[in-house]
């Protein structure tokens, strides 16, 4: 019984290659020193586009800030929209909420609306409010 392993003569063992990195029909002088010229334009913008970026931003910076604030807006509205449907979903809980306000704005008309002393405290109390966040009037 013969153990020897012998090659295959048949088979023909791989060269060494040298891969060439250049796509086919690019030895081209032209196509070479074209592609050079469009690789040196696209590294230069690359390298100056953090300055690019930054000058964008200092030029059209109060219109960004107006365009971030109506897409918060929008998503916070959506989002809001979604939970209430939500809650609104869930058996016993809307009724639940509608008590409660039914129940709050009869105080509140109890509490500000049926003397002439609690509307005059109620208006003296939003006056003071609105000083606070808006300041005061002098």
């Amino acid at each position: 019984m013969n153990t020897d392993f012998e090659s295959d003569p048949t088979v023909p063992e791989p060269s060494p290659t040298s891969v060439d990195p250049t796509p086919a029909g690019t030895h081209d002088p032209e196509i070479t020193e074209q592609l050079q010229v469009v690789w040196e334009k696209v590294s230069g913008v690359l390298a100056n586009l953090p300055d690019y970026v930054t000058e964008f931003f200092k030029e059209y910076q109060r219109p960004l800030i107006t365009i971030g604030l109506i897409v918060g807006a929008v998503v916070s509205v959506k989002l809001l929209l979604a939970i209430l449907n939500t809650i609104n979903e869930i058996p016993l809980l809307a009724p639940t909420f509608e008590l409660v306000g039914l129940t709050y704005a009869g105080w509140f008309v109890y509490r500000y609306l049926l003397k002439e002393s609690n509307r005059q405290e109620l208006s003296e109390n939003v006056v003071s409010l609105r000083d606070q966040v808006l300041g005061k009037r002098g």
